[in-house]
Order: structure tokens, then sequence, then C-alpha cells
């Protein structure tokens, strides 16, 4: 069964129970808890009995024996009632008290990831209209252990879950959870140009998420590397996440897949309560959420912006758009010499902001610093909801001698498939060969129709403010002393590229145009804007007045003998 029939049979048979007693829009708070129960349950049956006689023997001996019950079982979680889903199903006439009887019998880790599902007035409320053994039954029919759906496939499910859940909501589902055909790129063109510094036995590498939702990219980006670069590599993976549901998703799929769910952290934004303020990391992947106001956030992140070593010392975006600050967050967290960024942006960090605002400021930092190097176009229609341009950004501050102070330019946007249904807005997918593909053109780095390389400064350009004087009558208004009025009857800005020189512009391009004018030089502003269609641009030859007037005859033409045609009917 593929995760699509999985997670339909899983809602479906939820919504015999759940129809009328709640809202579509609340059945994921009760589905989703559910499926992370039933597969600890499946992980825990074959040692239920021996956890819950050890809990028998400690619980008076010792105050905490989780750790001689876990060492014991040799697992990272365990559950000391002598019940499970399967077990509650046997009386039917205590299944409110044997179920809290149940959850109270996880080890502190599960608790805690239980907590945050938030579940317990639900379960009251379930109880109440007589449908929680109801609810339990129709679970046990499923057989969630790692034996039949694996760790990948899971979190599929998890996410194709949370989209229904999230479409219904009217929510975004895309902040929960990234399409695997862009994870995929994006953990090919991350890892694949490392291959070098990630072969070797006894080598350690961190991964880390900011954002990392149910933890899909963070899993995906390991199995990457064992796959395809070293699978003797020990690949350490963290993250951080805002939303309590997906991040307790997040923890129960780490503590089931042999990660340490101590490496996950919240439910917390990671911008205003960093978990990690002192760590460095090798790698980082994101996908931060799209166009997302921190205005909750503004009185934090400006207090720290005042900071010259905090992390948005270089200039914070408009509040209605966070996410470059999530890119100086990551930045910030690069180890000396030696990390690499992937981060999928909407195009807004490419060009919002003119010379002197907040984003303009951050793109001069990261290209004067010279970060960034590569930027891909994805195909429209990619995300499940939304059918924006997207773009990944790739960060490196260990870039190769030949790309040095350089930035490549993918153009990826003609290379999706479509897909046979669509997913919310989703309606086309890359496939693998066009992921190779583009995967390939990163690694030649060399230009081509889908290709264009350029120095850094090639993005900065200066604003100057073009003056001219008041005129009346045809005469340029003086004051008593003869001298030019210094109101202005206009005012006018170009945007003259940092490779040119200003006084040759102006003198070339606007002096013939606008004779007594003048530029006022106190008035400069650098700026640096990435204008990616524009360089990509491929002209479409426009068609000649003949050939218009040509095809509007013929449509005279045409209608004339329709008329004559209905008339003689």
């Amino acid at each position: 069964m593929d995760k699509q029939n999985l997670s339909s049979l899983i809602w479906s048979t939820a919504d015999d129970v759940l129809r009328g007693m709640f809202k579509p829009s609340e059945y994921g708070r009760i589905i989703l808890p559910f499926v992370v129960l039933r597969r600890l349950d499946c992980v825990l049956e074959p040692q239920k009995d021996k956890a819950y006689k050890l809990y028998e023997k400690y619980k008076k001996e010792l105050k905490d024996f989780n750790q001689v019950i876990q060492s014991q079982l040799n697992l990272p979680f365990f559950n000391v009632s002598k019940f499970d889903l399967l077990g509650i199903k046997s009386d039917p006439n205590n299944v409110h008290k044997n179920f809290n009887n149940y959850i109270q019998g996880f080890s502190k880790n599960v608790l805690n990831i239980i907590e945050n599902f938030q579940i317990d007035p639900l379960i009251t409320k379930l109880n109440k209209n007589k449908k929680l053994y109801l609810l339990i039954d129709k679970f046990t029919e499923f057989d969630l252990h790692p034996d039949k759906i694996d760790n990948h496939m899971m979190g599929s499910v998890y996410e194709e879950l949370l989209r229904k859940f999230s479409e219904i909501s009217n929510e975004e589902s895309g902040d929960h959870f990234t399409p695997r055909d862009i994870v995929k790129l994006l953990v090919s063109l991350v890892f694949g140009g490392d291959k070098e510094k990630l072969k070797g036995e006894d080598k350690i590498r961190s991964v880390y998420d900011p954002c990392c939702g149910t933890g899909g990219m963070l899993t995906i980006g390991k199995e990457w590397i064992k796959e395809n670069v070293n699978k003797k590599l020990k690949v350490e993976l963290f993250g951080q996440e805002l939303n309590d549901i997906t991040y307790a998703i997040c923890k129960s799929d780490f503590l089931m897949s042999d990660e340490n769910p101590e490496n996950i952290k919240g439910p917390l934004s990671s911008l205003s309560d960093d978990q990690y303020p002192d760590r460095k990391f090798d790698y980082m992947i994101t996908n931060p959420p799209f166009g997302v106001s921190w205005k909750s956030e503004e009185d934090y992140i400006n207090q720290e912006a005042k900071d010259m070593k905090g992390r948005f010392s270089v200039g914070t975006p408009r509040v209605s758009d966070g996410s470059l600050l999530f890119l100086q967050h990551l930045i910030s967290k690069m180890e000396s010499k030696t990390s690499k960024i992937g981060i999928v942006f909407n195009g807004s960090p490419l060009f919002t902001g003119d010379a002197g605002s907040g984003e303009s400021n951050i793109r001069k930092w990261i290209l004067s610093n010279d970060l960034l190097e590569t930027i891909v176009q994805l195909p429209d229609k990619m995300f499940f909801n939304t059918s924006i341009s997207t773009y990944i950004w790739i960060l490196t501050n260990n870039k190769s001698k030949n790309r040095k102070d350089k930035v490549q330019l993918i153009d990826g946007s003609n290379l999706g498939s479509p897909m046979k249904k669509n997913l919310g807005e989703k309606s086309i997918y890359i496939n693998d060969e066009n992921i190779d593909y583009l995967n390939n053109i990163y690694l030649d780095f060399k230009e081509d129709k889908n290709c264009k390389i350029f120095d850094n400064n090639f993005f900065g350009y200066t604003k100057v403010t073009v003056e001219q004087p008041l005129i009346e009558n045809g005469t340029i208004k003086k004051d008593k002393k003869g001298n030019t009025k210094p109101d202005i009857k206009k005012r006018e800005y170009e945007k003259i590229p940092l490779s040119e020189d200003i006084d040759d512009y102006y003198n070339r391009e606007v002096k013939p145009f606008l004779n007594n004018s003048w530029i006022d030089k106190s008035k400069n502003k650098i700026g640096y804007e990435i204008n990616f269609s524009k360089y990509f641009y491929k002209f479409k030859k426009r068609r000649t007045l003949k050939e218009i007037s040509d095809e509007i005859k013929l449509l005279d033409l045409q209608i004339s003998k329709l008329s004559t045609s209905t008339i003689n009917e």
C-alpha cells in the first residue's frame, strides 16, 4: 500500500467515527496522535509484558526507574502500563480509565511528545459520546510497525495527513512540510558538491533545520548521504520546530528511527527563542514559511538587531515577511570556513526592498562576504499551498577557487513534469532525471541556456537622485543672489550598476535628455537585487501589422460566411 492509499484509509476510517461529533478541521488533532500511539504500540508489543514486569519489580525500589527499564529493554522508550490499545479493547466498560493509565505508563520522553498533542479534552469528548472505544478499535486494525511501514513511508503518511488536515482547515500545509521531490533536489545540491568532504571513516557531520516540521528534510538528507556518498559517515541531525503537532510527530519519529529525539527542540520559534544559541553546524537545510509576518517577535528581533554581534545586525526585512531572518539565523551558525546552507524561498528575498532597505542591506552583506554560491529557480505549481515561483539558494563559506566572488544562477523553471493527480496547488513535480540534470549543471559550473554566472558586484547598484530646477515661463527660477532656486520641480532616480562610473553614466544616459539636471551625491545609496527573470528573458518576436491585419480579414470572412449560411437556412 502506498502513502496516499494508507493515509486515505486512516482518514476515512477515523471519519466514520468522528463525523458529526467533530468538525473535519478538528480531525487532525485526533488522527495524528492516534497514528503515533499505534506505531509506538507496534514497536513495543514484543516486549510489552517484560516492561510491565520490570516496572512491578523496580517501582518501589527506585524513584526513577526509567533508565533501568530502558537499558534492559534496549529501546529508547517504553510503556509500563499493563494496557496497550489492543488491551484497552478487552475491557469496554473502563475504556477511559484504562486509556489514561496507558498514557501515563509511557516513558518521560514519550509523555513529552503526547503533551504537545493536547488530546485530553478531545479524549474526554470522545468518551462522553461513547466513541473512544470505537476509535481505538479502528486504529488497532492498522499494522504500523517499522518492518511493515518504514520511516521514510511513515514520514510521507504523516505529511499526507497533515496536507489533508491543512486543506480542510484552510491552513498553510506548506508551513508543515516540503514536497519530497523538492527535498531530494535540495539535498543533492547541498551534499552532492561536497562528496570529497563527506568521504572517509570516523567522520561526524551535523545537519540542522530551524523549521524542521515533521523532520522529513533532515531524514531524507541523511539517507541521501548514506546512499550516495558514505554509508559509514556518522550524521547527527538537529532541529527546532514551532508548531506543537509537527514537533511532536518529529520527536516520535526520531524515537523510532535510532535518532536522538533530544536534538529536536520546541515547540518554539528559532528566531526569538533559539535553542542552539552557541552551536555551529556543518550543514543547514530548511524551507521557512513564505511571506509570514514576524510581528509577534518584533520586539525581540529588533533588540537583537542593535547588537553588532547579533544575528540581525546588518538589517531586518519588512515585518510582513521574515524569510531573510531565517537565512541570517543560519549564517550565524556556520562553522568557520566549513559550512553549507540550502534554503527554499519564494521570489521576495531576491528583489524586495529598495536601496538602503533591510532586505537590500542583507543581500549586500551576503554578496559582499561571498557567501551566495547558487540559486536554482524551480517550476511553478510545485507546492501544496501555492503556485508561485520558488527558488533554492545554496550558500557556503568555503567556495572552491573557481567559484570565488561569483554567483551561479540556474533556470529550472521549465523542467517540471505533470502529476497524474493534483495535490492541492501542486500539479508539477521534478522527476529524478531532471534532478540529476540540475545537479550536473550545478557541479559543471559552465554557462549554457539554463545557467548564467555573474560576479558578485553585478547585482549591486548605486541609486542616484537626479534633481532638476524649478522653471517658470521657460527660464530657470533664481533667488535674489542669482543662484538657482533650491525648490525642485522634478526629481528622478537612476539605478547605476556598480561596475559603471556614476559620472560617465550620467553624462551618457541622463544629461543629454535633462540638460539642466544634476546628481545630489549626498543622497546616493548602494543597493543589491537579483532580477532572476531578466537574466533568462527570452525574446519573443512580435507579429507584424500585416500578419495581424491578414488574420482580422480572415476572421471577417469566416464570420460573413457563417452569417450567410444562417440566413439561407
